[in-house]
């Protein structure tokens, strides 16, 4: 059974090889942004039991780009606080591809929703990544069920790192 606690340095084990880009925006350093990406990534794996080793990249963007992504991919020109694109289909509790894919997450509306939803800037990081990874790993919000069952692992990966339920 994998070992899912909380080390001293508030880390868990990471399953994935994480490759982290600061392109665009006002981000932190990208030590803090990795220490975020590494936590909530181990807490996604553990509340969800997927297992195995695969790759991920987590590019920290700005509302310009990730709109022309909203755009071209989704039909949708406004910004977005992330966006996944996964590098192969994958089904929930399937195995892990060799590499899952792209997270993408616009600065200033991140910043804006932690700000409107007052809330630290880095649990909103956290919850973003959770919720972009989760779509990775074969889970969708279309219908209500699909919704609650999502939430509910957000909800319980968020837990693990101590940060707040951000539904309630």
């Amino acid at each position: 059974m994998p070992d899912d606690t909380l080390s001293g340095d508030g880390s868990l084990p990471v399953p994935v090889d994480i490759d982290i880009s600061v392109e665009a925006g006002d981000w932190s350093d990208e030590p803090t942004l990795a220490r975020l990406v590494d936590r909530a990534v181990s807490a996604t794996f553990a509340e969800t039991g997927v297992a195995g080793h695969s790759e991920l990249s987590v590019v920290f963007s700005d509302d310009a780009h990730i709109r022309t992504l909203n755009a071209g991919w989704r039909g949708k020109d406004k910004p977005t606080n992330v966006l996944s694109f996964p590098a192969f289909p994958s089904a929930k509790g399937g195995p892990l591809p060799p590499m899952l894919g792209d997270i993408v997450l616009a600065a200033e509306t991140v910043a804006r929703e932690a700000a409107l939803e007052d809330k630290p800037l880095g649990n909103h990081i956290s919850h973003l990544v959770i919720h972009g990874l989760l779509h990775l790993l074969g889970h969708d919000h279309e219908t209500d069920a699909e919704a609650e069952e999502m939430e509910a692992i957000e909800r319980a990966a968020l837990a693990r790192l101590a940060i707040p339920d951000p539904y309630a």
